[in-house]
């Protein structure tokens, strides 16, 4: 049986995306949890990906741009994107958001994810 695992984000090391990006993980078995930190302006490409996401904006507001529309997502609201829906996100004023993954990114550990690490 797997024992469990403690982190503190303080210890967990912060990856410089792009100028106006920082991001932050750990990964679980099936699971990832991601804390990104946006400054205002902050611009994530359009892109789609075969894992489940769940956002949860921590701190200020984020715009998710989506086939369906673009939809504001604020401090204390969670959106649900499901397996291979494109979406982008820009934000609107400095932004914490914690992503949840299902299951991990394995793009994000390998460092193959250049949509995120060029930009603004």
């Amino acid at each position: 049986m797997a024992e469990s695992t403690h982190y503190r984000w303080t210890d967990v090391k912060a990856e410089q995306m792009n100028p106006l990006v920082k991001r932050q993980y750990v990964t679980g078995e099936k699971t990832m949890l991601a804390r990104l930190v946006l400054k205002k302006g902050a611009h994530v490409p359009r892109h789609h990906h075969f894992h489940e996401q769940m956002s949860h904006v921590v701190e200020g507001a984020l715009e998710f741009v989506l086939d369906e529309g673009p939809t504001t997502v604020r401090a204390g609201e969670i959106l649900c994107i499901p397996p291979h829906a494109p979406h982008e996100v820009i934000a609107l004023e400095d932004s914490i958001a914690l992503d949840i993954f299902n299951p991990p990114r394995q793009d994000w550990i390998d460092g193959d994810d250049a949509y995120l690490r060029g930009g603004k």
